[in-house]
């Protein structure tokens, strides 16, 4: 007697890192499954929860889902529920002794064992194969796992480990399999893909990774994300610029400006040093848009030091800004050595100022759009409007721009060009040309 399989959700919160954990877990185990996956709390035979531990707030989030999802097997609604992820790393024998409903809880580095728990398809984890999530026409590429810089504040090596590089011709491969997939928009992730090829060549090789991944027949865009400050490797400001298929757009969290918190933070560089880093950039590629983030209430800062982090958005203008709350996580230096003494509720109003600056920042920018033609892919179409993205825009964190498509002209994952008619603090809309 056939019976059908059961069926299998996977739960992914936090970063694009755990999107890409999720969908090689998703590859091993969607043959001998009925798979779903979102980030939403969803009922199935089996669900696994893909946690995120970074910060306070992450981990609560994280929490809470768990809780939720216990509450569900008690009543009937699921029958076994596996948690994995960042918060297990974190604090795995806390959780095992405090959620026993938990019928397993999986490091990153034991995620063999749970596909061979669960009798799913290892040699297709071990071969790399992942079954995407999300639009089609978009991938999260991994370069790199771990992360080897000694930022105070920082609970991520803690979570996973140190940098470890993935072979280029493995990274290449998998590129060209997304490319055969139909994907147009790579977007290249790590801790610091500054670090790259350092622990494998001796050396970083960035540079001549891009330069390869740009020369592959069919890509789209290529999109670098995390990009660490320190020792930033100026080598790849020329491939960045003269290669088109790479987005001039680069994220790289910077994190302060106080030479004085820059120092307790571990950064590893100054303030002098951040500017001179900016100003390079920009004079290399001068239609690059940066990406950064900020942290606000580090143990420590006073009014006058966030006062110098306002004055430094003003003259350098960063496109794209997102900022944190301080947060004062157990096993990190930050935490050893320094009291949490700035209150909750001044770290929420200088959040607040900052981006209520950023917010203007990014008004005038998006205005001086208008009239202009670009590049847009189209994410989805709805009603007569494409919704899509130029190369300054990340997947999930940036801008979106509204395309009036009342022809039906777009689709999903095509390039269209479209002229700017207005804009907001956030969005462009536009026509087709």
């Amino acid at each position: 007697m056939h019976t059908k399989p059961l069926r299998l959700h996977i739960t992914t919160l936090g970063c694009s890192k755990n999107i890409f954990d999720s969908e090689r877990l998703a590859a091993a185990l969607g043959g001998r499954y009925r798979l779903s996956h979102s980030t939403e709390l969803a009922s199935a035979d089996i669900v696994i929860l893909n946690t995120c531990g970074f910060i306070d707030q992450a981990k609560r989030e994280s929490v809470k889902a768990i809780l939720e999802y216990a509450e569900a097997k008690q009543r009937g609604l699921i029958q076994r529920l596996y948690v994995i992820g960042c918060l297990v790393a974190r604090d795995k024998a806390t959780l095992q002794a405090e959620l026993p409903e938990v019928d397993g809880f999986y490091t990153q580095s034991e995620y063999e064992k749970l596909i061979l728990d669960l009798q799913g398809n290892l040699r297709n984890f071990l071969l790399g194969e992942r079954q995407r999530l999300g639009y089609p026409h978009h991938a999260y590429l991994k370069i790199s796992e771990g992360c080897n810089r000694k930022c105070s504040f920082c609970a991520i090596p803690l979570m996973r480990g140190k940098h470890v590089s993935r072979p280029m011709e493995t990274i290449l491969a998998e590129a060209r399999l997304l490319i055969a997939q139909g994907v147009k928009e790579i977007s290249l992730i790590a801790q610091d893909l500054t670090f790259y090829g350092i622990d494998l060549y001796g050396k970083r090789r960035l540079a001549p990774l891009l330069e390869a991944l740009s020369a592959l027949e069919g890509i789209g865009w290529i999109r670098l994300h995390y990009a660490y400050p320190a020792g930033f490797p100026r080598e790849i400001l020329s491939v960045i610029r003269d290669a088109p298929p790479i987005c001039k757009y680069l994220d790289m969290p910077l994190q302060h400006i106080s030479d004085r918190i820059l120092r307790q933070m571990r950064r590893g560089l100054s303030a002098s040093h951040t500017k001179a880093l900016l100003e390079t950039i920009r004079t290399q590629v001068p239609s690059i848009a940066l990406r950064s983030t900020f942290i606000v209430g580090f143990p420590g800062e006073t009014e006058r030091e966030f006062e110098e982090l306002l004055q430094f958005l003003e003259e350098y203008r960063i496109e794209r800004v997102g900022a944190f709350l301080y947060s004062h996580e157990e096993g990190t230096t930050a935490h050893a050595l320094y009291s949490d003494d700035v209150p909750l509720k001044v770290k929420k109003r200088r959040y607040h100022e900052l981006m209520k600056l950023q917010q203007q920042i990014s008004y005038e920018w998006n205005q001086s759009w208008i009239g202009q033609t670009i590049q847009v892919l189209v994410d989805e179409v709805k009603e007569g409007v494409a919704v899509g993205r130029t190369q300054y825009d990340a997947m999930e964190v940036d801008n979106l721009v509204y395309v009036s498509d009342p022809t039906g002209q777009t689709a999903p994952g095509k390039f269209v060009q479209a002229r700017v008619v207005d804009a907001t603090e956030y969005d462009l809309w536009a026509e087709l040309v």
